[in-house]
């Protein structure tokens, strides 16, 4: 069910995320906004490889790490395939990494003796627009 197309991933040597990281992060993307729906199948790790331009460890470390979160399933000989999941589980996943992803930089604004008030503001800001993206 996957197209003869390569999936087109943005990844960066100069980013401080690991490639693995990059790789699982824009393929849990995918998944979540639904570009990769149910049944969907993964390039093989070694084609993955060959398109980004990565090793074979690095791409077999981000199909593990989506693994274990759930939304990819692996079966000897027949590959990765995106798995089974409805939309609220999809929103469930989402927030669950939003909220982890947030804690710890909430903890260190509130370390450095910002307030609720003005993490909020900077929030409001960032979901406005006002700061660029990277």
């Amino acid at each position: 069910m996957y197209s003869k197309y390569a999936m087109l991933l943005n990844l960066s040597d100069l980013s401080p995320e690991p490639l693995h990281a990059q790789i699982s992060r824009q393929i849990r993307a995918k998944i979540l906004v639904g570009e990769l729906t149910e049944g969907v199948s993964l390039p093989s790790i070694r084609k993955m490889a060959r398109e980004q331009k990565v090793s074979v460890i690095t791409v077999q470390r981000a199909y593990e790490d989506l693994d274990k979160e759930g939304l990819i399933n692996s079966r000897r000989g027949k590959g990765f395939t995106v798995a089974a999941l409805s939309s609220r589980q999809k929103k469930t996943m989402a927030l669950n990494r939003l909220r982890e992803n947030l804690e710890p930089v909430i903890l260190d604004a509130q370390d450095a003796g910002m307030k609720g008030e003005q993490i909020q503001a900077v929030v409001r800001d960032l979901l406005d627009g006002k700061v660029k993206k990277k």
